[in-house]
């Protein structure tokens, strides 16, 4: 299970892990854009690797604590927290914990806590807010480690690419990524030569045809 993000980092000569969120989510076709409201705990905060999946009950982080347990160095960890009340699933033990095992990041569709902590340990961890409710570790709840899971509206496999920054998170099918990095890359070649373009004198509405008909 997990892996390193240096699976993918041979796609292309220009270091792909470069590639914005914002990026590689057009580069995809506007596919795999989790809620807006997941966001970096830190606005430097940054993931790049393939997922972990984890679902865990509401109220309930067992299955966090589990995930981090078998996930491998660079893997993302992906976790469904259910529907319930908003509760700090992910604190300063368990960034410890997944920096101590060299995980790549956190994706939480829930809630984290000990957010100063958080921001010191530097372990990137992205989620819905901070929530100061403490959780449960029931050992008879349901929950899964390296199952397919919903998260942020977006179907999340074991072994998809889970790109985040300061704008957000995507996640793009393991089938895809090859495809979607080359693209990702040419979008930031075109988008280089209109900056240049800009810096010349250009408009924005020359550039993109935008006059009157």
């Amino acid at each position: 299970m997990g892996g390193s993000s240096s699976r993918w980092a041979v796609v292309q000569p220009e270091a792909p892990m470069a590639r914005s969120a914002a990026t590689i989510v057009e580069a995809a076709g506007n596919v795999g854009a989790l809620s807006h409201d997941i966001k970096p705990v830190h606005p430097s905060f940054k993931v790049w690797g393939p997922a972990v999946t984890v679902a865990t009950p509401s109220g309930d982080n067992l299955w966090v604590h589990r995930g981090v347990a078998a996930a491998g160095p660079g893997s993302v960890l992906v976790v469904s927290t259910g529907n319930g009340e908003p509760a700090g699933y992910w604190g300063e033990i368990l960034s410890q914990a997944a920096v101590a095992r060299g995980l790549g990041g956190v994706v939480l569709d829930g809630c984290a806590r000990d957010g100063e902590r958080l921001v010191d340990i530097g372990f990137p961890v992205f989620c819905r807010g901070l929530c100061i409710r403490g959780t449960t570790k029931d050992r008879a709840g349901a929950g899964s480690v390296g199952r397919h899971v919903n998260v942020g509206g977006v179907s999340v496999r074991p072994g998809d690419l889970v790109v985040g920054d300061v704008d957000g998170v995507v996640v793009v099918a393991a089938e895809r990524v090859e495809q979607v990095l080359m693209s990702a890359g040419e979008r930031d070649r075109k988008e280089a030569r209109i900056v240049e373009e800009l810096l010349n004198g250009a408009t924005t509405v020359e550039i993109f045809d935008l006059g009157v008909d």
